[in-house]
């Protein structure tokens, strides 16, 4: 039995297999503004946060974007009206991770992960 496959064997299966990978996020795309993605990116209505959320539905430090190893998670900093991802509220305090094209809102702000 030949370990070989059409991704091994042609230059066709090889890139097949290429587009199927998935490229890691890189950065944040708000109010037609990119922010790229660091260690740890605090969202928030307070102006001390990397990206400030200037709604009133947003609490001072609202959530937190963070690195972990090689990708990006979210956690709600205990906000009152809550995070959501792709429209699913995050539970408080948990870390959820995120993949390109994420919609993450906040108040009445979209951040969408790219």
């Amino acid at each position: 039995m030949s370990n070989e496959t059409i991704v091994t064997s042609s230059p066709v299966g090889r890139h097949l297999d290429s587009i199927g990978e998935t490229k890691p996020a890189s950065y944040l795309v708000f109010n037609k503004k990119k922010v790229e993605l660091v260690a740890k990116i605090t969202i928030g209505r307070s102006t001390d946060n990397d990206v400030v959320v200037d709604n009133k539905l947003a609490s001072r430090h609202h959530a937190l974007i963070q690195k972990i190893k090689d990708a990006y998670f979210i956690k709600d900093e205990e906000s009152t009206n809550g995070t959501f991802v792709n429209g699913i509220r995050i539970p408080a305090g948990k870390y959820v991770k995120l993949k390109p094209g994420d919609k993450i809102t906040i108040g009445n702000m979209s951040l969408v992960i790219s």
